[in-house]
């Protein structure tokens, strides 16, 4: 019998079934309720990583991309009508299914932007179905991308002017995740990706040199070095510790300046590189790079720029594509205001450690006279507030209000971004952190709701 075999990444064939099942079960609840008004969704992220005191958006365009083409196939719809929970489910909400489009509107802060805890990256307004069932997706793109974007981040800081590359494909979490942390750690700063297909796909730089296995595959050290050079001999990089790497930085050195860089990949990274430099250099080949890799990450780049280290540019893999040390961000999408017969209600949540402020909101950035970043103000969407609004309009009634900006665009507005940020907000250990403020306004809001509901907690920060 032939296997079937299944598709690693969402199509749109199944995209629509890329969530939870909750989104649908509610779904089918709001149907049957006849819950058609209009609703309004915030994501934002309630408490950052450790050591983090900023985030960098990322994953926007994945989540427009989804908003525009999500619909459910007939295959989909076959396969829910035969779950048990929603065998009690009246045809007519899957007859809804089959008509399902996203007909609302999207409010966003462009990627690249410097976004800090409790500050809605976007914001979703719409029929209260389409709202909640892109929930889970736009979770997904906005938080994973973020959290690499704001990795990224960190290492290129670390990194102090010199190249980082993506290295993290093999170590992401599946194909897909990277492909999506290649374009992430993009618009964090790296200079490109090892990973083909964000190449081809997206227009990152891609970069690769070789595998141990190439050098072990011949009987000779200098004989894979050679070979490789035959047939690359421009822009070839050389691997050196697969034996002794001193030795191997004499051997490339005797192959001269077509050698255009080395790399190093275990053992003293510090103490190597300055010794690979000098027989380089001794051999007149000044110009030729020294690339480092090997469970590197931003603390370890800055103990070897501490060190001196004669790395000129670094690989990191692991550490960039799952963010090891805090590898998930706690990004929540939360409704903030309904419609009730006719007029908008604002909504809260009370639970303890999870309240949220009600209505929809919009970002104020304050900068001083030079251009650095002070505070922000988180105000509601119809008040005035001093400095930039970070969120604008990106959808409307489904249909995009222009292009979006580039990947390009995303990355350079990431590195303004971070350069407008003191200092203090960037230390990568106990960094300040940054003021965010809530307007009187939007407080003022909270408390009315609060006394509405009946609960009169007024004087509860969330």
């Amino acid at each position: 019998m032939q296997q079937t075999l299944v598709p690693l990444f969402p199509t749109a064939e199944n995209v629509a079934l890329a969530t939870d099942l909750y989104e649908l079960t509610m779904a089918a609840g709001y149907f049957h309720a006849k819950r058609t008004e209009w609703a309004c969704f915030e994501l934002f992220v309630r408490d950052l990583p450790p050591e983090r005191s900023y985030l960098v958006a990322a994953g926007l365009e994945q989540a427009v991309h989804y908003l525009r083409h999500v619909r459910f196939t007939d295959a989909a719809i076959r396969w829910l009508r035969s779950l048990p929970v929603l065998k009690h489910v009246r045809p007519q909400f899957f007859d809804y299914l089959g008509r399902f489009r996203f007909r609302g509107d999207l409010d966003a802060v462009p990627e690249g932007t410097i976004v800090f805890a409790g500050e809605p990256l976007l914001r979703v307004t719409a029929p209260l179905i389409e709202a909640q069932v892109a929930e889970t997706y736009l979770l997904t793109t906005i938080n994973f991308q973020t959290l690499v974007a704001t990795k990224a981040a960190r290492i290129v800081g670390a990194a102090r002017g010199r190249a980082v590359v993506d290295f993290g494909s093999r170590r992401a979490h599946g194909p897909q995740a990277g492909l999506l942390a290649a374009r992430a750690s993009y618009i964090g700063g790296c200079a490109g990706t090892s990973n083909a297909l964000a190449g081809q796909q997206l227009g990152i730089p891609v970069f690769g040199t070789q595998a141990h296995s190439w050098v072990m595959a011949f009987d000779d050290e200098q004989e894979a070095f050679e070979a490789y050079l035959d047939v690359f001999p421009e822009h070839t990089t050389l691997l050196l510790d697969s034996y002794d790497t001193v030795e191997a930085a004499r051997k490339a050195a005797a192959l001269g300046s077509r050698v255009s860089g080395v790399r190093l990949d275990s053992g003293d990274l510090a103490a190597l590189s300055r010794r690979v430099r000098r027989i380089l250099d001794d051999a007149g080949m000044r110009r030729t790079r020294i690339l480092a890799s090997g469970d590197l990450n931003e603390h370890v780049i800055a103990s070897l720029h501490r060190r001196r280290a004669a790395i000129d540019a670094f690989g990191v893999g692991t550490e960039l594509a799952t963010s090891r040390d805090a590898p998930a961000l706690g990004g929540v999408y939360k409704l903030v205001e309904q419609q009730v017969g006719g007029r908008w209600v604002p909504r809260l949540k009370l639970s303890a450690g999870k309240e949220t402020y009600p209505g929809r909101k919009q970002v104020y950035r304050v900068a001083d006279g030079h251009g650095r970043f002070r505070r922000d103000v988180i105000a509601l969407a119809s008040e005035e507030q001093r400095g930039s609004a970070l969120l604008v309009p990106v959808m409307r009634r489904g249909r995009l209000v222009g292009p979006l900006p580039a990947l390009s665009d995303a990355r350079s507005r990431a590195a303004e971004e971070i350069r407008r940020l003191p200092a203090r907000f960037r230390r990568l250990e106990a960094p300040a952190h940054y003021p965010v403020q809530y307007s009187r306004r939007l407080r003022a809001l909270r408390e009315r709701t609060l006394k509405e509901i009946g609960h009169g907690r007024a004087g509860e920060k969330p």
